[in-house]
């Protein structure tokens, strides 16, 4: 038989990939799976290793994939070392909790304002930032967002200073002390640090140039202009080149 090594604990997280949806979900745990693989079909076959670990916080795919790439290095050894008596101990993956990891297309990575609340924007952040950098619409041109964080990490931030504003899922404010664009999602808000229009700008450089005389006559003010807003790929992009999987 033929031996793989799967990122995640079998059956959670069948398919091509199972550490972006680990990270995308936000699972506490995870694991490596050593299997066999039966013929057409993929990621069911029995189970000959399996190890569990802990997601650390705010981890990214990227790290996960390092640290899950060291781990499955060293129980591939583990078995192939004693290949017989791991083959002798094999066993059925379990019916229950099976969930499927399937392939990533550039279209995730518009964020929905209006649907997603701020931890998952954070999450997905982190699952697929770099592969592909979260998209959105400012002024019908669209922008890439770069370093988010998260609004308990912002010096001097405290949710009272913007909940009174009339602010709809898109509305971006800047907060001067940390220098950080902040931005209202269906629950909560982000924070961004740097945006890609034309060129990389930080939150600063993306006030001063599109924001700022907006903002002139009251910082608090959250006009209906000055907001993301989301973009919606054609089917064509979807299904274009830069779709990919893990």
């Amino acid at each position: 038989g033929v031996l793989n090594v799967h990122p995640s604990c079998l059956p959670r997280w069948r398919g091509p990939a199972p550490i972006v949806h680990t990270v995308l979900h936000g699972d506490k745990v995870t694991g490596v799976t050593i299997m066999e693989i039966r013929p057409k079909r993929f990621d069911v076959g029995p189970i000959i290793k399996q190890e569990e670990v802990a997601v650390p916080p705010r981890c990214t795919a990227q790290e996960l994939e390092g640290m899950l790439a060291k781990l499955g290095a060293d129980m591939l050894l583990a078995v192939l070392k004693n290949l017989p008596e791991s083959l002798k101990n094999k066993k059925e993956q379990p019916k229950e909790g099976v969930t499927f990891a399937p392939k990533i297309s550039i279209a995730k990575s518009c964020i929905k304002w209006e649907e997603q609340t701020a931890t998952q924007i954070i999450q997905l952040h982190r699952a697929i930032g770099s592969m592909f950098p979260l998209q959105t619409l400012w002024k019908d041109t669209t922008v890439k967002l770069l370093d988010f964080v998260e609004v308990d990490d912002i010096p001097g931030f405290a949710d009272q200073t913007v909940n009174d504003c009339e602010a709809v899922p898109g509305s971006v404010l800047f907060h001067k002390v940390s220098q950080t664009l902040i931005v209202r999602c269906k629950e909560g808000w982000v924070g961004i640090k740097t945006v890609i229009l034309k060129k990389k700008l930080t939150a600063v450089d993306f006030y001063n140039g599109y924001m700022h005389s907006w903002f002139q006559q009251n910082p608090r003010t959250v006009h209906q202009e000055c907001r993301f807003r989301t973009l919606k790929l054609s089917t064509a992009k979807k299904d274009s080149k830069r779709e990919r999987g893990i």
